[in-house]
């Protein structure tokens, strides 16, 4: 009986030091174990990221997830993930402290496509507690910090740190959870099935003092496509909030035709425009053809009392309608997200 006592107070202990320490190997049950790992100093398989993942082709058997562990240090380098190397995961020591970062820009002769700092083709990727950063600055236009083609990609606990342009959900189904993104204009675009969930959502200083956060690039009205942003947070980086009352602000403007761009559930701070959303450069011709729409948001920015009169503009009122748009709906969540283990809500 004593014995039986022992044991118990002994797994009680250990799983209170988990609790605390975070370094129980239970603890982390959910982080697949490091097939590499990456670090400055020397102590790992490669000293950049890049050469981890010219190497993961020739390392690795099968297509089970590969794990590229980068331990913290800010790597200034460009990396592609191309499409021949799926299920890669990039782990990090958390966002601030694994830093990937580049300043290729269009201000400075790189294509939109060709900026990213990061940029993942191969399906099924995974970026996990990394920040993601393109340096070029408010005045350079266009540049990518990551550009994603990879379809059922996943990022969490990552930021994403720009100004124009800084994150490119170029195509597929994607899936962002507690991450940070920042940036003036159209710094949330592309054409993926993608939501953004639990998030935070910061404006930063534009130089022409209009930001827009969304730029969705659906081209027709059947795909499945268009950028949802639910249960997140809209608010001023710390750059934007001493001048904010002197730049216009929108939630976004239509990139294409059939721009599809959803806001749930999610707290818009004073800083948004009254009018909510801006035309795309002024042209009024696919007004009619898009679908922006909000649903139960909150915060002093989401009275929708004086939003923009498009006929393609909707606020939603019935959950069945905004179901529509919840992970488990949008993106098919629940036949692939649990695989990942990164944790989700899959309705509203």
């Amino acid at each position: 009986m004593e014995k039986t006592i022992l044991i118990i107070v002994v797994v009680v202990v250990s799983f209170m030091f988990a609790a605390v320490s975070g370094d129980w190997e239970l603890q982390q049950a959910s982080i697949p174990r490091a097939n590499v790992v990456v670090a400055q100093d020397g102590s790992g398989d490669f000293t950049t990221v890049g050469a981890a993942v010219a190497a993961a082709a020739g390392r690795r058997s099968g297509s089970g997830r590969y794990v590229i562990y980068v331990k913290a240090g800010t790597y200034a380098e460009y990396v592609t993930i191309g499409k021949d190397l799926v299920n890669v995961m990039l782990l990090g020591d958390g966002i601030g402290r694994t830093i990937i970062t580049g300043s290729r820009s269009n201000g400075t002769g790189s294509p939109t496509i060709e900026s990213g700092t990061v940029v993942v083709e191969g399906a099924g990727f995974i970026g996990r507690d990394i920040t993601f950063r393109n340096t070029a600055g408010p005045a350079n236009q266009q540049a990518v910090a990551l550009r994603s083609d990879s379809d059922r990609s996943v990022f969490y606990k990552c930021s994403f740190e720009g100004y124009q342009d800084t994150l490119y959900a170029r195509v597929g189904t994607q899936f962002y959870r507690e991450c940070d993104i920042y940036g003036t204009v159209d710094f949330i675009f592309g054409d993926a099935a993608v939501v953004l969930q639990n998030c935070n959502i910061y404006l930063r200083n534009p130089p022409n003092k209009v930001n827009t956060i969304t730029a969705q690039g659906r081209t027709n009205q059947t795909m499945k496509t268009g950028t949802v942003i639910h249960n997140s947070r809209v608010t001023a980086a710390p750059d934007l909030r001493p001048v904010q009352r002197s730049v216009k602000t929108y939630l976004g403007r239509p990139w294409k035709q059939y721009s599809r761009t959803v806001f749930m559930k999610t707290v818009l701070d004073g800083l948004i425009d009254p009018a909510g959303w801006l035309p795309w450069n002024n042209d009024p011709s696919n007004l009619k053809t898009l679908y922006d729409a909000e649903y139960a948001n909150t915060g002093p920015g989401s009275s929708t009392a004086n939003r923009v009169k498009w006929p393609g503009y909707h606020v939603i009122t019935s959950p069945s309608v905004a179901e529509q748009f919840a992970p488990r709906n949008f993106i098919d969540a629940d036949s692939w997200l649990p695989a990942t283990n990164v944790p989700y809500t899959p309705g509203l």
